[in-house]
């Protein structure tokens, strides 16, 4: 783990809270000036403490309709059977996360479709892939909550 102080852990909830900060806004609410703030950020970018920005899109906005979780469990759990189905997975864009988990399943997926038929579909190429004994699907139905990173 990477040494922080409290400085960098208030960097990091702010960015947290809202990537799109400017760096101006950023120093003034961690009580730095702007130089010093950016240097501490791109130093946490090096470190890999910061991984990446990104924006939250609406899923729904873009026809994905249907959020749903796959509990998949492979017929064994030799490595190279685990490297090769998840190596196959996270290439569907279907797959919005990917989990190695351990009790009741092998992996659990999250991943949104356009709609029933569509949800089908990504189901049955789950079921038919190669070294999968069972999957174990679960629609959401709503999401109470959905926040990224971790708790300050």
């Amino acid at each position: 783990m990477a040494e922080l102080d409290a400085i960098d852990l208030r960097i990091l909830a702010e960015l947290q809270a809202d990537g799109r900060i400017t760096n101006v806004e950023l120093a003034s609410r961690v009580g730095l000036s702007a130089p010093p703030c950016l240097r501490r950020v791109r130093r946490l970018e090096e470190a890999g403490v910061l991984r990446g920005y990104h924006a939250d899109v609406e899923p729904a906005a873009l026809g994905f309709e249907v959020t749903f979780f796959a509990i998949v469990g492979l017929e064994s759990q030799k490595q190279a059977v685990l490297d090769a189905f998840e190596a196959d997975v996270v290439a569907w864009p279907e797959v919005r996360e990917c989990h190695m988990i351990r009790g009741g399943g092998d992996f659990l997926l999250r991943l949104v479709a356009r709609g029933t038929p569509h949800e089908n579909e990504l189901t049955n190429r789950l079921t038919s892939a190669a070294n999968v004994l069972k999957v174990q699907t679960l629609q959401t139905i709503r999401t109470g909550k959905n926040a990224a990173g971790v708790p300050f």
